[in-house]
């Protein structure tokens, strides 16, 4: 039970961060555009997860030439969220915009979840996780209405 609750505020305190690197990203690339913005947040995400993984005795790096060619590349989707935040975050706010972006982590993650893709257990689509999309969607057409 005790793991279940630290689980679920390590979930929450990553989407406090992506709460929070969200509108710094939307404003930095208002200034200095999308693509720059995005470099410099991956650089400095660069440079602490060499600093974490020094501090954690490397883990296990070396086995990196045994990964697929997709997990090789997944930085591309990194460019494509601070993309996407230059786009909605001016024209929509930060809540709509993070809304957005949380329904489509939610579908996808449904989809993954429902062929085990990436290794990922399978959980097939039931009832209650319909009901519970439905109502996300609900509220992210609540979020965007102008």
């Amino acid at each position: 039970m005790v793991e279940k609750i630290v689980t679920f505020f390590i979930g929450i305190l990553g989407g406090i961060a992506v709460g929070l690197q969200s509108p710094i990203a939307g404003g930095m690339s208002q200034q200095i555009g999308g693509a720059a913005s995005s470099l410099i947040v991956h650089i400095s995400g660069a440079v602490f997860s060499a600093l974490l993984l020094v501090a954690r005795g490397g883990e296990n790096i070396g086995a990196w030439r045994s990964l697929p060619w997709y997990m090789l590349v997944s930085g591309v989707f990194g460019l494509i969220l601070y993309l996407t935040l230059s786009h909605t975050l001016p024209r929509l706010g930060a809540g709509a915009a993070l809304t957005l972006i949380i329904l489509g982590q939610l579908l996808m993650g449904l989809l993954i979840d429902q062929f085990g893709w990436f290794n990922v257990t399978p959980r097939p689509v039931d009832l209650t996780r319909v009901v519970a999309v439905m109502l996300l969607l609900a509220g992210g057409y609540l979020m965007t209405r102008a």
